[in-house]
């Protein structure tokens, strides 16, 4: 049956859209027969309550009652009861059908578990002007796709007539199609004629622009006041929009603008980065709408610019070699080409004269074999010559190419000598390992530095003094926000009664494996190592790998101590080769008995070896692989190879422990009835890439009660496609008619073949999504898990809670006291367990920030947890400490993580999908391709192996 699972799973994109109606399959269905519904008739829900829950994306607090029931000796009574509670009530409960229908969950309650504490927050009370904000339609003629030239274009129009046309009004201006004012300017529609010196292609000129000025619309503040009161469920968009143009206006003109950014080479000395680019340091602003009312959110941020060098230079620094006396070789010019495509330049070789110029390309020949015409006669000059006699420049590097600027019919040479990188230009592209380790240690700070400079952020940015500000009625508090805290305590964690210690309190979210045994122990019989590394002599290998079988030993694993065949010495470059030699090799001398696990010694800079060696051990072998570096090879360490067997022993299916509140049946809304946790992400392409694929990833737990080991399963999708495509789908099969599938549904199926029970709770976390996605998410994701479950089996809808999990957010949090050592942990971050449901949250939806792991380096970033959508009625005491005590659970290292497990393990199978998009493989795939709407075909990604995906192999 699990065959079949595979052919109609995730990775099949042959089917058509996931939106058709869902078609229960008979061989499907008799997969989770093994738990019937014990209710033959549907029972309708009172209508009034039904709406009022429906509203709050909750079921009825009967069910709840209920579920109260819970513990070790519950009866099969209860247990009947609380299922047939479950399917009466979601009857009348189904997702909305478009987002107008859409009321996230409202919030429970506050938590009250906890140590309670004071924490600081990078949050700054702002108060609600009194005055009527409008909004005016901008237009603009000719068109302009410039922010810059917009902004200048409104600012000489506010120039010329603020004291008479505006009637002394100070609009505030988005760059592209609206004006905002406090109050009405004297006029509804009106045309300005606007004279603007620009430069164009190096050459200064004055252009004319019609501006029209039109009114569109009042922006609603009441409804504003409302919603931040908690009497309005919807957000009042525009109005929120409004603020927050007019407190970036004055930013927007002092500073370079990326985003919500802005950064200036004043805020903070920028530090080279090495290649050509430095450090420019700045600051994130943001107006959002909080329990204390409305927040702007102050954080500092800082990002890769083009160091604003002479191009010589630049060009030495690119290629990490003097350039002054030898010509580029082809490899050395294509490499400059593609550094300097779409870089202003501006000219040095004409004293006060700074024409910026935007670089299209390089000149195949060195500058001292160009010429070019210069008159009708065709009559030809060097370019030496015309710098020469033109400006008096003598070209001193003629060895090396000239710029070309302008478009490429009509290209002008600028000598590399006679021009500099003009200042202020973001990159945009791949940073490599060397400037990202540079940029980390720049962006590094300790908690106390980074409240620092947020607080002299704010002054210097004056709101008190900001004339925009002031025209708007707007006052910005300069002080953080002091916000109730808790401190949730650490779960106890059960380990093997084997070890010396059985139970385990993590110390400010850390422990370690010492006197300790894994709860569930592999076993590995046969295994095999290749060494990729040179530098690592036969003996050397022999020696680590002894060692590693030791300490998964010790670790309680039964692993066999020497390796099926001798270590295997290989060629970086023949990776394919090697491993399908070793391969055959293991299987030859086992005699029909499998290779269950491949240790490999990569070399420290391995580039691609890694994502090809996990691509065609997971995909084509179906083989479990552990990679080690060798640096680890000859500086062996007990706490490397401890964490090594604690990987090796999640990806060969066993388990490293387990919370003692599982074990006991102890956790609310997991322990009652059979619970399956999912965790989903989608990895988008870097900046740049207009063209790969998006690859989401879903993970399920596969162990109930104790909801520790996740299965996987990832696929391709459009590029920057954030809606999970392959949820759930169905196609027509010329043999078999209708057929269905999905991750979730062959998740579903996995569940319940790995615990003999049919999940009756989904808890579902979703990484990944921005606020603005919310609805669309929401939506279009629950729909594909009720369709998934009815699919599966007639009336089968067990409830579901939705819960985003957010880390790219800008709210940090703060010691209260930077010198009370026992309210920080040792990096002098805020302790792990602390979470915050109050006052910098949303005025009335179910949403928290949970720090919950112990700092290293730098400031922590909580991570913030918002359920959309909750029909087990979790209280908020129930879900934050579920939450943190999964983040103890992490299969890799004896840490608590920041985020929780099944979302981190979404992410790294989504990470590791990557390396699957071989063009060799989807070319010679057999699955075709789909087409997702309009949009081009998605290759699919090659299949996990079955033996591969039943495992944590993404570990």
């Amino acid at each position: 049956m699990l065959a079949d699972v595979g052919r109609e799973g995730a990775c099949d994109r042959s089917s058509p859209s996931p939106h058709a109606a869902a078609m229960p399959s008979r061989q499907m269905t008799r997969e989770l027969k093994g738990v019937k519904p014990t209710v033959s008739k549907k029972q309708p829900l009172n209508n009034s309550m039904n709406q009022q829950k429906l509203e709050n994306g909750c079921l009825p607090h009967d069910i709840k009652s209920v579920r109260r029931r819970r513990g070790r000796g519950r009866t099969k009574a209860v247990e009947r009861e609380v299922k047939q509670e479950v399917e009466v009530g979601l009857e009348t409960v189904a997702p909305p059908v478009s987002s107008k229908g859409v009321v996230f969950c409202r919030r429970p309650g506050f938590g009250q578990a906890g140590t309670r504490c004071i924490v600081k927050a990078n949050h700054f009370l702002a108060e609600l002007p009194d005055k009527d904000l409008n909004q005016y339609d901008v237009t603009i003629t000719p068109e302009v796709s410039s922010r810059s030239i917009n902004r200048a274009i409104i600012a000489e129009f506010v120039r010329l007539y603020r004291e008479t046309e505006l009637g002394m009004r100070l609009p505030a201006y988005d760059g592209r199609k609206s004006l905002y004012t406090a109050g009405s300017l004297p006029f509804n529609s009106k045309e300005f004629t606007i004279k603007l010196l620009e430069e164009d292609g190096g050459i200064t000129r004055e252009k004319e622009y019609r501006v029209g000025i039109k009114f569109v619309a009042h922006a609603d503040l009441h409804h504003l006041r409302q919603f931040i009161a908690g009497r309005q469920t919807d957000a009042p968009r525009q109005a929120l929009q409004v603020l927050d143009i007019v407190l970036r206006e004055l930013s927007s003109q002092r500073y370079i603008s990326v985003g919500r950014c802005f950064y200036s080479p004043d805020i903070r000395k920028p530090q080279r980065l090495g290649d050509g680019l430095q450090s420019w340091c700045g600051f994130y602003q943001s107006i959002r709408p909080t329990q204390m009312g409305l927040s702007l959110n102050i954080d500092m941020s800082c990002t890769a610019f083009i160091d604003p060098l002479p191009v010589v230079e630049f060009v030495a620094q690119i290629l990490g070699k003097d350039v002054s006396s030898r010509p580029l070789s082809d490899a050395d010019r294509i490499k400059i080409k593609k550094a300097l495509r779409g870089v202003k330049v501006e000219i040095t070789h004409r004293g006060n004269v700074r024409r910026k110029y935007r670089v299209s390309g390089l000149t195949a020949q060195p500058t001292r074999e160009l010429i070019f015409p210069i008159d009708d006669q065709m009559n030809m000059k060097s370019v030496v010559e015309y710098f020469k006699e033109m400006y008096g420049f003598t070209i001193q590097y003629a060895h090396l190419p000239c710029l070309q600027v302008g478009n490429q019919k009509k290209a002008n040479y600028l000598p590399m000598e006679a021009c500099k990188i003009v200042e202020g230009q973001r990159y945009t592209k791949r940073l490599n390992e060397k400037q990202i380790t540079s940029l980390l240690k720049v962006t590094c700070q300790r908690p106390r530095e980074q409240e620092i400079d947020v607080l002299q952020t704010v002054r210097q940015n004056a709101y008190g003094h900001d004339p925009y500000a002031k025209e708007f009625g707007i006052n910005i508090s300069d002080k953080l926000t002091s916000v109730e805290a808790r401190v949730l305590p650490a779960p106890w964690l059960k380990y093997h009664d084997t070890g010396k210690e059985k139970e385990c309190l993590p110390q400010v979210g850390q422990w370690n494996m010492m006197n300790k045994k894994v709860i569930n122990g592999c076993t590995v019989n046969y295994w095999a190592c290749i060494n990729f590394s040179r530098s690592v002599q036969e003996n050397t290998a022999h020696s680590f790998c002894q060692e590693l079988a030791q300490m998964c030993q010790i670790s309680g694993m039964e692993f066999s101590r020497e390796p099926v065949i001798p270590i295997y010495s290989a060629r970086p470059d023949q990776v394919e080769k090697a491993l399908r030699h070793v391969y055959n090799a293991a299987t030859n001398k086992l005699k029909g008995k499998e290779l269950e696990l491949l240790v490999a010694i990569l070399p420290d800079n391995n580039g691609s070896l890694y994502g090809d060696l996990k691509r065609i051990c997971e995909t084509d072998l179906g083989l479990i692989s552990q990679c080690c570096l060798t640096k680890h090879v000859f500086k062996v360490s007990k706490q490397y190879l401890a964490n090594v067997s604690l990987k090796i022993n999640v990806k060969m299916g066993g388990r490293n422990t387990v919370l003692l509140d599982a074990i006991s049946w102890r956790i609310p809304l997991v322990s009652d009835i059979p619970t399956i946790i999912f965790g989903a992400d989608v990895t988008h392409p870097e900046t740049g890439e207009d063209s790969s694929p998006s690859i989401a990833a879903v993970v399920a737990s596969q162990d109930w009660p104790e909801v520790t080991k996740y299965a996987g399963l990832v696929c391709a999708q459009a590029h920057r496609q954030e809606l999970i495509q392959d949820l759930f789908k169905t196609w027509h099969d010329p043999q078999r008619g209708t057929v269905t599938g999905g991750m979730i549904r062959e998740l579903l199926i996995s569940f319940r073949k790995a615990t003999g029970q049919k999940p009756l709770r989904i808890i579902f976390y979703r990484d990944g999504v921005s606020e603005g996605q919310f609805y669309q998410v929401l939506l279009y994701e629950l729909d594909a898990i009720r369709k998934a479950c009815a699919s599966l089996e007639p009336n089968y809808q067990p409830p579901v809670t939705f819960v985003v999990v957010q880390k790219r957010h800008h709210t940090r949090l703060f010691a209260n006291n930077h010198r009370d050592r026992s309210s920080t942990d040792r990096s002098g971050n805020i302790l792990p367990g602390t979470v915050v449901d109050s006052k910098i949250c949303h005025p009335s939806e179910f949403d928290f920030y949970l720090c919950s792991h112990a700092g290293i380096q730098g400031t922590s970033r909580p991570a913030r947890y918002h359920v959309l959508w909750d029909e087990n009625n979790f209280s908020a005491d129930e879900m934050q400490t579920l939450t943190n005590n999964l983040c103890y659970t992490y299969a890799r290292c004896t840490r608590s993580v920041s985020i929780v497990p099944p979302a981190y393990y979404a992410h790294l199978a989504a990470f590791r999908a990557r390396f699957y998009m071989d063009p060799a493989v989807s070319e010679n795939s057999t699955s075709r391709s789909v087409r997702q709407g309009n949009e081009s075909p998605v290759k699919p990604l090659p299949a996990l192996k079955e033996k591969v995906k039943r495992v944590m192999f993404y570990c």
